[in-house]
């Protein structure tokens, strides 16, 4: 996702980048290496314990073209017109006001610039069907979290560039892409990985009882194993949202 995000961006020497939502860093350390040495990439998130580790991976990189910085996207702390690009992977789902955080994201964004942002598609997909799709076919009464629904809100062809276009933006293209989602390891190492990281669908898995537990995830674990497991590494392809804009 991370190289498919800089590529969209069409990164050229000297620019100046905003990454929206870095988290612990990417996919801005990624762009500053691109830029080798020149322009300035500032990535921000509104929590500050993520971007302390993405200061640590930038420094082990020796990488003196990039900054963080705590920002909300809905009232970014930059004058207008301050960057070339604005990129986002898997942010934008998640922005609790969308047509005001693209908004000020058009407000910052030089003349001509471009924004390229990243989003899941649908959640019927690998990644998500043999984990939690196993969970809900198993628990008929059980729903999808509303934050976990969210993940999914640009998987309706169209939305995101609709969204884009409201809010002033150019040139609109919206594409739907599978692109290879690779996971080192075990069933087993891949299930607990994900239990630990996929935030939104934790009250999901968290409201199975201890009685179908073992069963369940038995059935996720054998579901990979038959699968998608295959020399020691997890095999998927992800479905994502690729959208990019002008101002």
């Amino acid at each position: 996702m991370t190289e498919t995000i800089v590529a969209e961006a069409n990164i050229v020497p000297n620019l100046r980048v905003l990454d929206v939502a870095s988290g612990t860093g990417e996919p801005a350390i990624s762009i500053a290496t691109a830029l080798s040495g020149t322009g300035m990439v500032t990535g921000t998130d509104i929590s500050a314990e993520p971007l302390a580790i993405g200061e640590q991976r930038a420094r082990e990189r020796n990488l003196t073209n990039i900054r963080f910085r705590v920002a909300d996207v809905h009232a970014l702390p930059f004058p207008d017109n301050s960057f070339e690009r604005v990129t986002s992977r898997l942010g934008v789902m998640f922005f609790a006001d969308l047509p005001k955080a693209l908004r000020d994201i058009h407000r910052v964004l030089a003349d001509n610039g471009r924004v390229s942002l990243l989003a899941w598609g649908p959640m019927q997909q690998p990644y998500f069907e043999c984990t939690v799709g196993t969970v809900l076919r198993m628990l008929p009464d059980a729903k999808v979290p509303a934050p976990a629904a969210t993940m999914f809100k640009f998987g309706v062809p169209g939305t995101l560039a609709s969204a884009l276009r409201e809010a002033g933006f150019q040139d609109v293209d919206e594409r739907q892409c599978d692109i290879p989602w690779n996971w080192p390891g075990t069933p087993e190492e891949f299930w607990s990985y994900f239990q630990e990281v996929t935030v939104p669908f934790k009250p999901l898995l968290q409201s199975i009882s201890d009685e179908a537990r073992e069963s369940i995830f038995e059935a996720v674990l054998r579901g990979l194993q038959d699968r998608y497991s295959s020399g020691g590494e997890i095999l998927f392809d992800a479905r994502i949202v690729l959208v990019s804009a002008t101002k």
